[in-house]
């Protein structure tokens, strides 16, 4: 057959890849091969990309730290949340005299003109001169077993953290004012029942860290922020401005009974003696006394030539007379603390104690100190430790215990009072004061509420 030249084997094999290649082409798979190739083909052309979804710019807020994010936390038990206010709504009070108007009010209201003519009225009137002879301990106790809270001796006087208090000398009238850490002022007629009793003040643009009535004219409330003294003259409502600095004012005490001058202290650690009388905003002398910051400064009651200064360690006793630019040293340095001190005064009646609050979780009574919890964190004002003046060897301070209390000491460490009522006081007092002849005690809380026993 055309193949006989080849051996059978051979033959075999044609015959084998002759017979395959019908088969395969009966399949025409050369044909399928094409029409697949060419569908895919026509479906690739038609397929789009997967397109990537954008990158959100305004992705909703994670959960934040509220600590982190420096926003005040609810007031628990309080359940009270102070929002800080916008810039837009609490505008840089203006340099100089302000009218004495409450912050929601165009004009004096006669709610207004009522809270002020009590303040005046009470202030003409002279008090007595208050025993200040010191009543022994037992009588002491029973007198601080006879104050009581009630509930409506309980108001939101403030908007924010309380960080200052002053109490009106008056016998007859119960006159309080706070500041807050965002320089508002509040002022509180305890004795009048009606809402109306109370109103917001806006003299200051920073914290308001400091306060006093004058001992000599209580008509004149002088309070003390950052970057400025000023004093609220309710004869003439009108809040002055004595003294501006760029420095970060901390606190101040006046050198003489008169109020005229007064030693300021710095957070720089700087102290500054301050005179009403001569004109300008600026300091007689600024000191350096080697701190690193001023927390505090107390006079001495008796002898007004000394003031206490408390700082970051540092609590010392300088003479006011031998103040300079640089180089000032101190009298008398109390020394043991290992943390911050937040404050320090002298004893009311002889000035021979000094009470010191420190970080280090102690109470310093020269020389007696005794164990206590001052970790008041960052959400409240640290406490200070404050004379009552009545007593020359007891003092009252705040506490982180609970039930929630303000604590009473006597000089030697011993607790001899606490002020609690568990339906009425739910929240820590860092700050308190004392009415320096009557059986009346303030504590004011982070949310700007006072409590009056």
């Amino acid at each position: 057959d055309g193949y006989s030249h080849l051996s059978a084997y051979e033959r075999k094999r044609l015959k084998n890849i002759t017979e395959n290649a019908k088969f395969f082409a009966a399949l025409k798979l050369h044909e399928s091969a094409a029409r697949l190739n060419q569908i895919a083909t026509k479906r690739q052309s038609h397929v789009t990309k997967r397109r990537k979804p954008k990158k959100v710019e305004d992705e909703t807020a994670r959960r934040r730290s509220m600590r982190l994010l420096r926003v005040e936390p609810l007031d628990i038990p309080l359940l009270e949340t102070p929002a800080r206010p916008e810039a837009e709504e609490y505008p840089q009070v203006p340099v100089g005299p302000l009218p004495m108007v409450p912050e929601d009010q165009a004009e004096n209201s006669k709610w207004t003109e009522a809270l002020l003519s009590t303040w005046m009225r009470i202030s003409e009137l002279k008090a007595e001169d208050a025993d200040r002879g010191t009543p022994d301990i037992k009588r002491y106790q029973e007198s601080l077993s006879s104050m009581v809270l009630r509930e409506e001796n309980i108001r939101k006087v403030v908007k924010a953290r309380v960080c200052s208090m002053a109490i009106h000398p008056s016998e007859s009238t119960i006159l309080v004012a706070a500041g807050d850490k965002w320089g508002h002022i509040g002022l509180w007629n305890v004795s009048c029942r009606s809402e109306e009793g109370a109103h917001i003040f806006i003299p200051h643009s920073f914290q308001v860290s400091c306060m006093h009535f004058s001992p000599c004219n209580p008509a004149h409330l002088l309070s003390l922020s950052s970057d400025s003294l000023r004093c609220g003259d309710v004869t003439r409502a009108v809040f002055d401005e004595i003294c501006r600095s760029e420095e970060n004012f901390s606190s101040f005490d006046f050198l003489e009974e008169s109020a005229s001058t007064a030693i300021v202290g710095h957070w720089n650690g700087h102290v500054a003696v301050v005179d009403r009388r001569t004109p300008g905003m600026s300091s007689e002398l600024s000191a350096d006394i080697g701190f690193r910051r001023t927390r505090t400064v107390h006079v001495h009651p008796v002898n007004k030539q000394y003031f206490l200064a408390a700082g970051s360690v540092d609590v010392c006793v300088f003479d006011v007379r031998y103040l300079k630019a640089k180089g000032n040293k101190p009298l008398s340095s109390l020394t043991g603390h290992t943390k911050s001190v937040a404050s320090a005064y002298f004893s009311p009646v002889t000035g021979s104690r000094v009470v010191t609050v420190c970080a280090d979780d102690k109470l310093r009574m020269f020389l007696f100190p005794c164990r206590h919890n001052n970790n008041t964190g960052h959400w409240l004002s640290r406490f200070r430790a404050i004379w009552d003046p009545k007593q020359e060897h007891c003092f009252l301070v705040g506490s982180m215990a609970q039930p929630r209390q303000i604590q009473v000491f006597q000089d030697t460490g011993k607790l001899l009072h606490s002020f609690c009522n568990v339906d009425c006081l739910s929240s820590v007092c860092s700050i308190n004061v004392v009415h320096p002849s009557q059986n009346i005690l303030v504590g004011g809380n982070s949310s700007g509420r006072l409590h009056v026993f």
